[in-house]
């Protein structure tokens, strides 16, 4: 077979093998983080400002997780956030590898000294260009899946818990719409800047450890990753951690639906049902002196009452007057314990079943 012909064929199993290696890492990285996450989350969600009375900490927040939940709260949201690591490192990896092709670079694990496959273009812009454009597609399409998520995890007490990951989104479309799912898409679409700083980062590192150990980029030995993982990781979280509180505390602000069901669709009811408040909040409840003893009153889906509709900048402005620039920081502590070994999990996993792929090909 030609250089030539090897070339093409390595390019054209260049998606598949991204796809791959991507939705392997993202299920390797989601498993092992979720507690972290669950954690972060929570945090995140909170409107008391650090330090105030109604402030609860990385101890107090672990703590009553334990005491409500046990161990499995700290993989409640594990569902959908699986199934959102999947194809957001699938369409993440297939799509910045294919912007890279696109532009003239070689594909991830391809050694561009071999054969006739040059890049054309400084590898910085074409970094940039691919990190962008995967990271925003990876956001928009898998933006239903992370608000499910955020919901999951943040569920108070006195909410119907979602039995599972299909209930959550039944009971978030019908009590809310289907925008619901969309809530949050802005500060997360400000987060693509996150990729912005860590790949071209990553690559450039890559590079430097190339140059230095004098081995190609696709043989790089493991701790060289592991370091330039955690470097590019740790200096994108601390440039762009607010989009992730902003995203957060939009996420769960429940609003009523623009078009409520039908009156006439309601089947037979129990208003002391509490699957029937979960899914047709919009009927009244009953008279006080109806209701059964001990019951707590309805309220819109699972969670708490319907809130008036705030934009992007408006959350950013609440955020502010609730404890200034360090409520933008809320959990940044936690989640640096968590994206490091998570993105250094992730892109490892991607690095070596992207390798056994091109070196074992079909």
């Amino acid at each position: 077979m030609t250089p030539s012909s090897s070339n093409r064929n390595t390019l054209l199993s260049s998606a598949s093998n991204s796809t791959i290696a991507g939705a392997s890492a993202g299920f390797v990285s989601s498993v092992v983080t979720c507690p972290l996450d669950v954690i972060k989350t929570k945090l995140q969600a909170q409107k008391a400002p650090k330090g105030s009375p109604g402030y609860l900490g990385v101890s107090a927040t672990v703590r009553e997780i334990l005491v409500r939940d046990g161990l499995k709260g700290l993989y409640r949201g594990l569902g959908p956030t699986m199934l959102g690591y999947l194809p957001t490192w699938a369409i993440y990896f297939t799509v910045y590898d294919g912007v890279k092709g696109w532009l003239g670079q070689p594909p991830t694990g391809y050694d561009a000294s071999v054969g006739d496959l040059k890049p054309s273009l400084n590898p910085w812009p074409v970094h940039l260009l691919a990190s962008v454009t995967a990271g925003a597609t990876g956001t928009f399409c898998t933006s239903p899946l992370w608000v499910v998520k955020t919901r999951f995890m943040t569920q108070k007490p006195e909410e119907v818990r979602y039995k599972h990951t299909v209930d959550a989104f039944r009971i978030i479309y019908r009590n809310e719409g289907f925008k619901a799912f969309y809530r949050g898409l802005i500060p997360s679409l400000f987060g693509v800047t996150h990729v912005l700083v860590q790949f071209p980062l990553y690559e450039h590192l890559k590079e430097w450890y190339s140059h230095r150990l004098n081995v190609p980029k696709s043989h790089l030995p493991t701790w060289s990753i592991l370091v330039c993982t955690t470097i590019s990781k740790s200096v994108a979280t601390l440039i762009t951690y607010p989009h992730e509180v902003v995203r957060t505390r939009l996420q769960i602000r429940r609003r009523k639906p623009d078009v409520p069901p039908a009156s006439n669709s309601l089947p037979p009811h129990d208003y002391q049902s509490a699957p029937y408040r979960q899914i047709h909040s919009h009927v009244p409840p009953p008279p006080l002196d109806q209701r059964a003893p001990g019951s707590v009153a309805p309220t819109s889906g699972s969670g708490p009452p319907p809130q008036r509709h705030i934009s992007t900048l408006g959350m950013c402005v609440k955020i502010w007057r609730e404890g200034s620039w360090r409520g933008f920081y809320k959990g940044m502590g936690i989640n640096l314990v968590r994206t490091i070994p998570n993105s250094a999990m992730t892109l490892l996993t991607y690095e070596l079943v992207m390798r056994l792929l091109v070196d074992n090909p079909p």
